[in-house]
């Protein structure tokens, strides 16, 4: 009986967002991971050391490896924000399938460049957004698509933590490029903007602030010191049809939650409630607003529990993709509308107005 082959993925940035990727990898066993790359010297070896795979070629970036490993069928690209855009690119231009983690990159103008040259690939990008294989979030997806609220009209969504100021590259512009917005606003706007079809934004009013994150009450001095980015933001944004998205976000606050997520439609309206933290589901039962025979009514639609690695639904989903040849499971084309909300907030609080979202053709 021939062996089955193996998918030959290289793992770009091994900092703690590659331990979740290396760990889903290891539990396929149509996988090997023959190459890494890191900017810091003897960081990829000792990474890999510890998960105990040998084998694996190093280099000191993703230039290297990509021009030393020709047979690669998938690369994970898991460095910091501001270094999404690069390998991204360069393993588009040598036509090598990517599994991009989240967000999408930092700027509006960098995801385009991104799509510019998928655009011109024989390979595609798929981005790092393993929610989107819960089946609760699917679940919110299908009732909007079932018509259960109607024309959809207003969306109050956003999510964060009590205390959940991370450190590290997360919190420096220079490394991180946006915070919260960029670590954990990408998943709720994903959230609601993957269930009602990702409209295109309009419009963005914006808000950033870093209250917390430059007070060493709520870090460590140091780290209070290194801050850079956002901790809270918030913004009103206008969808394409006549959508408005109302949006907060936060990694510290004097609250546990700045709100659930509210669908608002001409039928019916369906409550999400938040989590502590975001991991991927929802925070308990979603309650469906409605009318029936003139009459109001609540509906519970209670948490699936399926007791699922939503990382292992991602990786799969990526190598499936590989083995097919695409489309990617999460298309570009989508997270580039996510990261041009994010884009426009940052903006839109530096020039202190309204902005509105172009696109390139």
């Amino acid at each position: 009986m021939a062996e089955k082959k193996k998918f030959k993925i290289g793992i770009i940035g091994t900092g703690w967002i590659a331990e979740s990727h290396v760990e889903a990898y290891k539990r396929c066993d149509d996988v090997e991971i023959v190459a890494a790359a890191d900017l810091i010297p003897g960081k990829a070896e000792k990474f890999m050391a510890h998960y105990g795979i040998e084998g694996v070629h190093f280099y000191k970036d993703h230039k290297e490896l990509i021009d030393n490993e020709p047979d690669l069928d998938g690369v994970s690209i898991c460095t910091y924000n501001t270094q999404h855009a690069g390998p991204a690119i360069y393993c588009m231009e040598h036509n090598i399938p990517v599994l991009l983690e989240k967000p999408f990159c930092v700027t509006q103008e960098e995801a385009e460049a991104v799509i510019a040259a998928e655009k011109k690939s024989t390979a595609f990008i798929t981005h790092g957004f393993q929610p989107r294989f819960d089946p609760n979030m699917q679940m919110i997806k299908r009732i909007v698509e079932s018509g259960a609220l109607g024309k959809i009209y207003y969306i109050q969504t956003g999510g964060g933590r009590r205390r959940g100021i991370p450190g590290s590259t997360f919190i420096e512009k220079s490394t991180g490029g946006i915070g919260a917005l960029g670590d954990i606003g990408c998943y709720s706007l994903d959230m609601v903007l993957n269930a009602i079809g990702y409209p295109k934004p309009l419009t963005v009013t914006g808000y950033t602030s870093d209250y917390f994150g430059k007070n060493p009450k709520y870090t460590w001095s140091g780290d209070a010191k290194r801050f850079s980015v956002d901790d809270f933001a918030a913004a009103f944004v206008r969808l394409e049809g006549d959508i408005i998205l109302d949006f907060r976000i936060s990694w510290a606050m004097h609250a546990d939650t700045p709100g659930d997520t509210i669908i608002f439609g001409t039928e019916g309206a369906l409550r999400i409630p938040s989590t502590d933290c975001w991991n991927g589901s929802i925070g308990g039962a979603m309650t469906l607003y409605h009318d029936i025979a003139g009459m109001q009514f609540d509906t519970k639609i209670p948490v699936i529990n399926e007791n699922v690695n939503l990382w292992d639904r991602k990786i799969r989903s990526f190598l499936n993709a590989i083995e097919k040849g695409g489309p990617a499971p999460i298309p570009s084309s989508q997270i580039l509308y996510n990261q041009a909300i994010i884009d426009g907030i940052n903006r839109s609080n530096e020039c202190g107005h309204e902005i509105e979202l172009k696109f390139a053709d």
